[in-house]
Formats: C-alpha cells, structure tokens, sequence
C-alpha cells in the first residue's frame, strides 16, 4: 500500500534537507520536521512548504537562497516524483507533481474502501468523552441535540485517528436541581388532585411537569397527600427523573446517539466517593477548613479564588461532586478527559483544570470543548424560546420534522463555539441550498449511475483495470486532489475536535462531482436523438426549486468504452470518500432520493 502523497513529500523534503546538511550546502544542525500544506491558489503548484523561512536564521543566509539550494537538491533526488519545484517569495517551496502520481490516490481508495481516512496517529490512547450529560429534569432541547451530534461526531474522528474512545453520559441525579423537580411535580401533583400548592419560585415549568405529576398520581393515587411533604417530593423527584431519564436515552437513540456508560452522580455519593475525594486533597493539603467550611485551594493552580467544596452544614457543593467524579474519571485510566459544556460553564473551566492537576496530572489532561447556543427559525422568522418558561423546542420535534440525519449535518455546520442558527424549512429543502441534501443527493445520484451502468451491462472498474490516463486531465485531477486531502481533514478535525471541518469538506466534494457530473456524459446514449439515459435520478439538482440547467455537452463522439470505464472507476472512488465522510459524521448515505 502506497504512502499518501503529502506524507511522500514530506519524506522527501526531510531527506533532502539531511543531504543538504551532510554534504555541507547548509548547515542545518537538527534536522526539522517540515510541515507541507495545499496552496491557496491551484497555479502556486499542488504543495506549498515554508521550511526554507525557518531555517533561514539558523543557516544564517535569506529565505530565497535557502530555497533555492532545497530545490534544486529536490529536482536532483526525486526528478520522477516531483514536475516542478518553484520559489517564491520570501522563500515558498511550491512543489508540483508529475500527474501520475496523483492516480495513487484512487489506488489507495480501492485498497482501503471504508478504512481510507483512518489513522494511527493517536496510537491507541485512552480518552473519555463526556458529553450531553442532561439533567434528568426536562426533555432534551436543541442545545443538547448540538452537543449530542457534537460528541457522537467527535468519538468518531477520534477513534478514525487511533484513539480509544469510551463515550460517557454524566447522569445528575444528586443535589438542588433534582429538588426542585420533587417540588414542581409534587406541586402539580397537589393540583391534579384540586388541593393548594405552592409552586416554588425557581421551580420547572412546561407542559411535561403536568404530564409527570399525572404519572405520579396513576402510580399512587391520592397516598403522597397523607405523609409529609418532603417524603413526597422525595418519591416525586426519583420516579419523574427515572421518566425523563428514559426518554433522554430514547430521544438519543432515535438520533443515534449512544454511550458506553452511564454514570450516576448518585453513586459517588453512596460510595463514600466525594468525601474521601476531599480527605486525599486534604491530606495534600489542598484542601483547608475555615469557618466552619471546607475549601478546595484552586487559587494554587491559578484559579482565581479558592472555592467551597463543603459548606458549614455539611453539604456538599457542586464542585465536589464534580471533583469526585473527575478523581474517578483518571483512577480508570484515561490518559485525556474531553468535556463537551454549554458555553455558560466557561467560568468553570479553571476549578476542573485544577482539580486534575491537584490529582498530579497535567493540566492539558482535560479538556473542554464549549458549544455555544442554537437559533431555531423558520426561514426568517426566529422561534422564540424560554427555558425558564418552560417554553422550548425539543430535540425530539427537530427531529421528528426534519429527520437525524438533517438535524446532525446542520449542527455540524459550525465550530461548536459560534452561534448556529438552525432553520428548520431550509433542512427540509430537496435543493442545493440545503446542504445535507445537496451532499447526499451527490452519494445517491452516482448510486444510481452505477445501477444504470449494470442494467447495461457496463461493468463497474477498479483504477487497475482502466486506461488511467484518461484522468489526467485538469477536471479529473481536481477531484482527485480533493479526494487525497480527506485523510488530512479526518486527523485535523479529529486533533482540533472541530467536525465541522468535514462537513465544509462533503460539501466542497459534492460541488465538484455535481460540476463535473453535470459536465460530462459518463454512460453513452442510447437512443438515436442522443438523449441522456444514464440514471440521473429525478433530473438535475434543483436551486431554490427550479431545475438547474445542464451544462452536459451535447457531443459525445469522444466518449469511448475506454473513457466510459475510466470516468466510472473515478465516480466510484468519489461515492467511497462521501459514504466515509458522512458516516464520520453520523449521517446515512442514501442510494435513492
């Protein structure tokens, strides 16, 4: 199996810069890892390296002479991989290819099908990604879809590139939120059966708190109304968190979300967990008692105050739980912990960042990946939305309106820390203006041009078994050079736990093959007016609901059975790289639309 070519470049360069320090043309000293790139512009060469600007100190001569000296010793060494080696300044290396060394790239395809794109890079290390973690008190809303096609995005990526995922769901089942869930359905409860409540202030609302106390008084009937109240509460808040814990593990089933583990914040606490958690940090003298209260000395790590972790009455903040759970995290032997917050938890970042080191790890061990808020309109018109109120969307409706796979490409759309807006009559769009269509429709419409091609009787080639030089040409290369850089999108995506780097990329693909497809006539005719019969399902992608014009061209005496067979092996390495890219992101590949 052939290296990728970027990877071959860069080997090249390396030895070349070895030659040029030992024969003594440079002197280098520490030879450095040169980091080779596409160029912005198509005419600047098929690779861009700066190396020569990076050394240019070192050497002690210019960028340009640097340059020069690596390029010629690059021509010398590897004249029948490289066309072209030019510089520019202040000291570029645009390096251009012989063209039939991108024919590698399909090569690699076939050999690898459904594994081209994945990696070693992360060499096996173990990461724990928490993510969605939902308070068992209300249903999930588009926030929580965002995250939730986030982490499952990410887990993915992660694993494509060598790493060991474990995907964990944080259940906050413990302490004041689950409380006031005991109020609020007690207290619609009381309602049910037309007695007087006293909602709390800060209490849940919604139509789904009537639905729970409803649950709760089938279940009981009228008995939670002769014991004391807080026993009822306390009945309240378990059986209505159990409800809405289900139907959190249904909804993310239906989206196709899952995790390996389930972790109840109960448990720490019935497990002794967050108080021996504290008993080691004391014995670090990283915790200290004043006042009756215990803190945790967060300051020393450079959080900027030291925080409470017991309070005088003995109970427990927030924070200790979440240290507890983090101590747990590492004691099971992650090497990374990723969390996946709201962006409103920015201000905890620093008390989690010093919980990790006062346990002796790094600070780098942990980290956390903010997802910023989600606007739902329905073309212009925002949807006004109060989850105070209990006024929201939830993830279910979006869902069940526009369907997994549009809800998941259009939350990935974005860095998870910018605002998304989400517009729910776009998803559903059957045109190029809705993005998850238009690279779908890409996967479908080649599916459907390889269906036609067998009920010919044309069968479908592997890149051995064709005339690869018909693919030289600029538009064929093109695609080609799109389809090389998918490994590089898949690793950076997956360091920089930025998915929608794959979504910008399907879509970049899916431009090019429409392009391309629309262009040129893969499949002869096969009437005598010359008509197209080659599977083109539904006719051309629409734009804003009218047809889009065809620019196939009406002359097709060049197309031989030799460039049939070479257009179709290329068409099919296409369709691998989009069924790769989309179930990377969770999203089906459709062989009909």
């Amino acid at each position: 199996m052939k290296a990728l070519l970027q990877n071959q470049v860069v080997r090249a360069i390396t030895e070349t810069l070895e030659i040029v320090n030992n024969t003594g043309q440079l002197s280098i000293g520490t030879i450095p890892s040169p980091i080779v790139e596409q160029p912005k512009r198509p005419e600047w060469g098929d690779f861009s390296c700066n190396v020569a600007m990076t050394l240019a100190s070192t050497v002690r001569q210019s960028p340009l002479k640097v340059a020069g000296v690596l390029a010629e010793n690059l021509g010398e060494k590897f004249p029948t991989l490289f066309k072209r080696i030019d510089v520019a300044p202040p000291g570029f290396l645009n390096i251009t290819l012989h063209p039939m060394h991108w024919l590698e790239v399909l090569e690699t395809i076939q050999d690898e099908g459904a594994s081209y794109g994945t990696s070693q890079i992360g060499k096996g290390k173990r990461i724990v990604l928490e993510f969605v973690s939902a308070n068992p008190t209300g249903p999930l809303h588009v926030g929580h879809g965002r995250g939730a096609a986030l982490g499952q995005a990410m887990a993915t990526l992660l694993a494509t590139a060598g790493f060991s995922v474990s995907r964990e769901f944080y259940i906050n089942d413990a302490g004041r939120q689950l409380q006031l869930l005991g109020q609020s359905v007690y207290a619609r409860y009381r309602e049910y059966w037309g007695k007087d409540s006293s909602f709390p202030d800060d209490g849940y609302h919604g139509g789904y708190i009537h639905t729970l106390a409803e649950s709760v008084a089938h279940t009981h009937g009228e008995t939670l109304l002769e014991g004391s109240s807080n026993e009822a509460e306390t009945v309240c808040a378990q059986e209505a968190s159990e409800i809405l814990l289900h139907d959190i593990q249904e909804d993310l089933s239906t989206f196709g979300v899952s995790f390996e583990t389930w972790f109840s914040e109960k448990t720490l606490h019935a497990k002794g967990l967050v108080q021996s958690t504290l008993d080691e940090l004391q014995e670090r003298e990283l915790v200290k008692e004043e006042d009756g209260a215990w803190w945790f000395c967060s300051s020393v790590f450079g959080d900027e105050k030291d925080r409470v972790v017991k309070k005088r009455d003995g109970t427990y903040t927030y924070l200790a739980a979440d240290m507890a759970y983090h101590r747990d995290k590492l004691a099971r032997g992650f090497n990374t912990l990723i969390n996946i917050w709201g962006a409103d938890h920015h201000g905890y970042i620093p008390r989690m960042e010093a919980t990790v080191q006062a346990f002796g790890h790094s600070k780098e061990s942990l980290r956390i990946v903010l997802v910023q808020m989600v606007s739902l309109l329905r073309g212009t018109q925002k949807i006004e939305m109060s989850k105070r109120a209990g006024e929201f969307v939830t993830l279910r409706e979006v869902v069940e309106e526009v369907g997994s796979d549009a809800a998941k490409f259009f939350f990935l759309m974005r860095r998870a820390d910018t605002h998304l807006d989400f517009d729910l009559e776009l998803a559903k769009q059957q045109s190029s203006d809705n993005p998850v269509y238009y690279v779908q429709y890409a996967h479908a419409r080649l599916a459907s041009l390889f269906r036609v091609a067998h009920e010919r009787g044309v069968c479908l080639p592997t890149i051995q078994d064709v005339d690869q030089t018909l693919l030289l040409r600029e538009e064929e290369l093109s695609l080609i050079k799109t389809l090389a850089q998918y490994p590089f999108v898949i690793e950076g995506s997956a360091l920089a736990f930025e998915p929608h780097r794959v979504t910008f990329y399907l879509q970049e693909l899916a431009a090019k093959l429409h392009a391309y497809y629309n262009k040129h006539r893969v499949l002869p005719p096969v009437d005598s007016a010359g008509k197209s019969k080659d599977g083109l399902p539904d006719g051309p992608l629409e734009t804003n609901g009218k047809v889009a014009s065809s620019e196939r061209a009406s002359v097709h005496d060049s197309l031989t059975p030799a460039l049939t067979a070479a257009r179709l092996a290329l068409l099919r390495y296409v369709q691998t790289v989009l069924r790769n890219g989309l179930t990377v992101l969770g999203v089906s590949s459709p062989e009909k639309m």
